[in-house]
């Protein structure tokens, strides 16, 4: 029985035929298994989290402008009539509305527009991360999606851009990017 034990090769699974052929099983697996390795490369998936998270954000603030700077009045009655915020003994509406209504304008179209190119990345997806809080306080309901936006924020911020971004262009020519 030892002997059998040590002539085994170290590096075949236990379940691999003696002869050295996979089954058609595990020639199945080990392909899906190459191709989505080969699919998912890390600085696709970084490039695709980016515009993912940046989509919905984008969508909500163009809806909120009318022109340069100029928010239509839809957004501000929002804030001023139909958001409110839900904390404890609450529901409480927001204060200075206006000034709400501006700041959310603004910040839907700019993160989301620094992430799409990458730039300032980390500080975008904190930007979101931050306005997923203040949404999820606002339409408490919603957290299935808005945990998920939560979770696209954090990724991006802890794994960065990626080389597909300008951050990445950026650190690259002043020497201090990271391969």
């Amino acid at each position: 029985m030892s002997d059998m034990l040590h002539s085994r090769p170290h590096n075949r699974p236990h379940n691999e035929p003696r002869n050295g052929s996979l089954s058609p099983l595990a020639r199945l697996v080990a392909t899906a298994d190459g191709l989505v390795r080969t699919v998912a490369q890390p600085d696709l998936v970084q490039a695709v989290l980016r515009v993912a998270l940046a989509v919905p954000f984008w969508r909500s603030g163009i809806l909120k402008w009318d022109g340069f700077l100029q928010l239509n009045d839809t957004a501000i009655d929002l804030f001023t009539q139909e958001f409110m915020l839900h904390l404890p003994g609450g529901p409480y509406p927001f204060p200075a509305p206006a000034v709400m209504a501006f700041l959310s304008g603004c910040g839907e179209i700019i993160f989301p527009t620094l992430l799409v190119f990458g730039l300032a990345t980390r500080f975008a997806g904190l930007g979101l991360l931050f306005m997923t809080l203040v949404v999820e306080l606002t339409v408490p309901d919603g957290w299935p999606i808005h945990i998920t936006w939560a979770a696209m924020a954090l990724a991006i911020m802890r794994y960065g851009p990626g080389r597909l971004s300008l951050d990445h262009l950026i650190a690259r020519i002043s020497g201090t990017a990271k391969n």
